[in-house]
């Protein structure tokens, strides 16, 4: 029987599905489920960008992405415009209200670091910052690689 060679991504995983799990019972008040609070993030932070972008940010297919800034965009978070260079492409922004609600998101955001970080020292914080955005880019090659296949085998173009 093989054994497992490191537990890290165990881990990690468990970390992410406690955040996800905390962030979806915080923002039931905004009626936001499932990661949506993602997508609103991520729209607020990078203003104009479309459907594949905000895919690629948020690390999911763009089906996924599609339904999330629907449900942002009925619940008045998000606003859509079509891009004025590519008329198939649809820019996102937030809207007064997403601004609002975004704002609450960082709070819970950064008080679910403070708990995540609680008893580092300044130097473990950084660290743990740097190793953390050296595991995603070392997964950004595959990422991509997975997309670019799935794309290959359903003829679709990225937005």
């Amino acid at each position: 029987m093989r054994e497992l060679s490191l537990p890290i991504l165990r881990e990690i995983g468990s970390i992410a599905r406690t955040i996800v799990a905390r962030s979806d019972v915080a923002f039931k008040a905004y009626r936001l489920q499932k990661g949506q609070f993602v997508f609103l993030t991520r729209v607020c932070e990078n203003p104009g960008t479309n459907l594949a972008r905000l895919s690629d940010l948020a690390r999911v297919d763009k089906t996924t992405t599609t339904k999330a800034v629907q449900k942002l965009v009925s619940l008045g978070y998000l606003d859509t415009e079509r891009d004025e260079l590519d008329g198939r492409s649809q820019r996102l922004s937030p809207t007064e209200k997403g601004l609002v609600v975004y704002d609450a998101l960082i709070k819970e955001e950064n008080g679910l670091i403070d708990s995540c970080l609680r008893g580092f020292s300044p130097e473990e914080i950084d660290a743990v910052g740097r190793y953390a955005a050296r595991l995603r880019e070392n997964l950004d090659e595959l990422w991509f690689g997975l997309k670019k296949r799935k794309e290959g085998a359903n003829g679709e173009k990225s937005e």
